[in-house]
C-alpha cells in the first residue's frame, strides 16, 4: 500500500508553510512517528511524521518551496521496497557538444602618417572637443594616440587615455617602524545571502505594522529587586525541591500584570475598527527567543494561575520553543506580553508593540546601583521597567499608573498574596 504525505491543517488563519528541510530522502526507511521533513510557518517550525512503516518511494517538493495546505509532500510505501536511484534507461542523455573556440583576431596597427605629408600634417592638430574632453579626464593631450584623418587627435583618442595614477611619498623606515597595512580589500572576505525564514518575514511585517499603524509611546519607571531577589534566595530550593521546577522572577511579574490589567482594563484591551474591545480575560504573551526567532506563546487565563503553574509552564515554553516543539495554539491569541531583554544583558529598551495588544512591559538587567532611601544612600539591586502602549486606546496617566502599580506590587511581593 502506498499513502501520500500531504500537508496538516497548520492552525487558525494559516493556510501557507514553506518546506524547511527534508529529514529523509528517496529510498529512506521511515518508521511510524518518525519525522519526514520540517514545516515553516509563520509562527513555528514544525515536523511532519510519518503514518506507517515504509520506505520513501518519492518527495515532490523541493526544500525552501511555499506549500499549501493539502499539498502532497511525498509518497510512502508500506514495508521495505527496493526504489531505483540510478538514471533510467529511457532517460534522455544530453549530447555534448564540443564547441572550438574562434582565432584571436588582431586589431590593425595605426599607419604611420605618410612621409610625403608637410611638416604642418606631420605635427597633428587636436580638435576642440578632445581639448575640452582632456580638461575633463585631467590627462595630457601628448598622450594620445591620434587615430584620425591627417593624423589628427580626436574626442575619441582622448577617451581610451587612462590618468595617471598619482604618487605618494613613502617615509623611509627603520625596524623599530611598523608597517602600514594596506587599505585594499581582503581577498578572504566574502558576503553570503540566505532568503529570510517565513518565522523572520512574518516578525519584520507585525514590527513594521505596529509602528506604522499604532501611536506607540514609552514610559519608564526603576523598581527596586532587593526584596524580592532576598525572598527567592529563601526559598528556591525547597520550592523546586517540592515542585520539581525553578523559581524565577517572571511569575512575579506575570501576577502583578494581571492585577494591575485587573484596575487599569484599558490596557488590556484592544482596537478593532471603531471600536475598543475589552477583554476580562488575562491571557499574558511570554517573548522567548529561539535561533529561528522571537516567538510569544501565551498563558491562557494567567489570572487564575499560581505562581507554580506559571513557573511550570514557562519552563516548558522555554525547552519546546528551543526543539522547535510550540504548537500553533500556544502561540495563537495573547492580550498582553512581557518581554525580558535583562537575560541578554540589556540595561533599558523601548519594546515594539505585538499587534493588535495595546501595550508591552519590557524587563532588563538587574543591577546593583546606589539610591536614596530613608534619606540615606544606599546600594540596591534595581530593575529598569519600560512600558510601551498605543497612545489611542491608553492615555498617558493610566499608562504611568499601571507601571507604578507593577512596581510596587514586586518590590512589595507579599502584597501579591492578600491581593492588595
Amino acid at each position: 500500500m502506498t499513502i501520500e504525505i500531504k500537508v496538516p491543517v497548520l492552525g487558525e488563519s494559516v493556510t501557507e508553510a514553506t518546506v524547511a528541510k527534508w529529514l529523509k530522502k528517496v529510498g529512506d526507511t521511515i518508521n511510524v512517528d518518525e519525522p519526514i521533513c520540517e514545516l515553516e510557518t509563520e509562527k513555528v517550525t514544525m515536523e511532519v511524521p510519518s503514518p506507517i512503516t515504509g520506505t520513501v518511494l518519492s518527495i515532490d517538493i523541493v526544500a525552501g518551496s511555499d506549500v499549501a495546505v493539502g499539498t502532497v509532500l511525498c509518497s510512502i510505501s508500506e514495508g521495505t521496497v527496493s526504489v531505483p536511484t540510478s538514471v533510467p534507461a529511457s532517460a534522455p542523455v544530453k549530447e555534448v557538444v564540443e564547441i572550438t573556440p574562434a582565432p584571436e583576431v588582431k586589431a590593425p596597427e595605426p599607419k604611420p602618417a605618410p612621409a610625403c605629408l608637410s611638416p604642418l600634417k606631420q605635427n597633428p592638430t587636436t580638435a576642440p572637443s578632445a581639448r575640452i574632453e582632456a580638461e575633463r579626464k585631467g590627462v595630457s593631450i601628448s598622450d594620445a594616440t591620434p587615430t584620425g584623418g591627417l593624423g589628427n587627435i580626436t574626442k575619441q583618442d582622448i577617451q581610451v587615455v587612462k590618468p595617471a595614477m598619482p604618487t605618494m611619498e613613502v617615509p623611509a623606515t627603520n625596524a623599530s617602524t611598523p608597517s602600514v597595512l594596506s587599505n585594499r580589500p581582503d581577498d578572504s572576505r566574502g558576503e553570503e545571502r540566505v532568503p529570510m525564514s517565513r518565522l523572520r518575514k512574518v516578525i519584520a511585517s507585525r514590527l513594521k505594522e505596529a509602528q506604522n499603524t499604532a501611536a506607540m509611546l514609552t514610559t519608564f519607571n526603576e523598581v527596586d529587586m532587593t526584596h524580592l531577589m532576598a525572598l527567592r534566595a529563601k526559598y528556591k530550593d525547597k520550592f523546586e525541591k517540592k515542585h520539581g521546577t525553578r523559581l524565577g522572577f517572571m511569575s512575579f511579574f506575570v501576577k502583578a500584570a494581571v492585577q494591575a490589567l485587573e484596575e487599569l482594563p484599558a490596557v488590556n484591551a484592544e482596537i478593532h475598527g471603531d471600536d475598543i474591545v475589552y477583554k476580562t480575560y488575562k491571557d499574558i504573551g511570554i517573548a522567548v527567543g529561539t535561533p529561528q526567532g522571537l516567538v510569544v506563546p501565551i498563558l491562557r487565563n494567567a489570572e487564575n494561575m499560581t505562581v507554580t503553574e506559571i513557573e511550570g509552564t514557562i519552563a516548558g515554553f522555554g525547552t519546546r520553543a528551543k526543539d522547535g516543539k510550540l504548537t500553533m495554539a500556544e502561540m495563537t491569541g495573547g492580550t498582553f506580553t512581557i518581554t525580558n531583554g535583562g537575560v541578554f544583558g540589556s540595561l533599558l529598551s523601548t519594546p515594539i508593540l505585538n499587534p493588535p495588544q495595546s501595550a508591552i512591559l519590557g524587563l532588563h538587567k538587574i543591577e546593583k546601583r546606589p539610591v536614596v532611601v530613608d534619606d540615606e544612600i544606599v546600594i540596591r539591586q534595581m530593575m529598569y521597567l519600560a512600558l510601551s502602549y498605543d497612545h489611542r486606546i491608553i492615555d498617558g496617566r493610566e499608562a504611568v499608573t499601571f507601571l507604578v502599580r507593577v512596581k510596587e506590587l514586586v518590590e512589595d511581593p507579599e502584597r501579591l498574596l492578600l491581593e492588595i
